[in-house]
């Protein structure tokens, strides 16, 4: 192990993983141990997870499921009882949209699926902006932008590109007070790429599958 996973290590007894059935979540586990933190895989709340130094809430697939599988192994209040105690969070993909109220996703036309209602706001789908066709999923790398001093972002350039695979994008209530960092999608429209507030980070895309970068926001993570 690297002296850089030594000090990881020494700081972190584990990162819990919520595993509620939705994307390859082992692909998260690895990343964080390339990173020199123990990271564990749990398809139900435990006296382990809830003693973890670290959640994370990771997934890929549609909104409702996502929702519903939660709700049936029991997560959805372990998640906001960790989050109320202060510890670290990070959700990503999926795991950045049910921290929303709800998500057009999978909802009757007007209304929403409920998320977990964590942070204000809704989920959207892509829809052409300015007469530009689009493309949906919006899928493969894309630039950051960022105005604030997110401790995930730390020690990287603005302007790094990062892997997307989405179709819906969250619209926070807040705004600038809650998006860390922006991405565009078409070409010149702006949405928001990661959240930040308080003990909660949450990124649109998966930093596991963004080689360097990725690894290095995982190991901020760790560190925060």
């Amino acid at each position: 192990m690297s002296a850089v996973g030594r000090a990881v290590m020494g700081s972190i007894s584990m990162i819990a993983i919520v595993d509620y059935g939705m994307g390859n979540l082992r692909s998260v586990q690895k990343a964080f141990e390339q990173v020199g933190a123990a990271a564990k895989l749990f398809a139900a709340p435990t006296a382990e997870s809830r003693d973890a130094d670290r959640l994370v809430l990771p997934g890929v697939g549609a909104f409702g499921d996502g929702m519903a599988n939660l709700q049936q192994r029991g997560w959805v209040e372990p998640i906001r009882q960790f989050i109320a105690t202060g510890r670290p969070v990070l959700g990503i993909c999926l795991g950045l949209q049910l921290l929303f109220d709800g998500s057009e996703e999978d909802a009757p036309q007007g209304g929403l699926v409920p998320g977990l209602g964590i942070l204000r706001g809704s989920v959207r789908r892509f829809r052409p902006q300015h007469g530009q066709r689009l493309k949906v999923p919006h899928m493969g790398w894309n630039n950051l932008t960022w105005r604030r001093d997110d401790p995930l972002l730390r020690s990287l350039d603005q302007g790094v590109a990062v892997y997307f695979v989405h179709s819906y994008f969250a619209l926070p209530s807040e705004g600038d007070v809650l998006t860390s960092a922006t991405a565009q999608y078409p070409q010149g429209v702006p949405f928001c790429a990661s959240v930040w507030r308080d003990n909660i980070w949450a990124t649109q895309f998966h930093p596991e599958k963004s080689q360097r970068v990725g690894l290095k926001m995982l190991e901020n993570f760790t560190r925060i």
